[in-house]
């Protein structure tokens, strides 16, 4: 099982990313053990996960994601936010 995520970064931005294990993953870019971009901008917060079947999977829609608008990730967050799950 594969998540693709997002976290918010100290400075507002938003970050996305895939893993297998969301907790280790954010406990690693909080650390700077995970990547130039969140080491430099800590703490991060997740603030959305979406779990997938396989890799490629995930990362095909870690792709889309980054691929999208500021305002278009927010909406996914506020959307996911209102049904309760994270």
């Amino acid at each position: 099982m594969y998540f693709c995520y997002l976290l918010r970064c100290s400075d507002g931005s938003l970050y996305a990313g895939i893993t297998t294990d969301p907790t280790r993953r954010l406990k690693q870019h909080n650390l700077g053990q995970a990547s130039k971009y969140t080491a430099a901008r800590r703490p991060v917060r997740l603030v959305w996960k979406e779990k997938l079947r396989s890799r490629s999977s995930a990362l095909r829609r870690e792709a889309q994601i980054k691929r999208w608008p500021r305002r278009q990730k927010q909406a996914l967050i506020r959307r996911t936010r209102r049904r309760g799950a994270r």
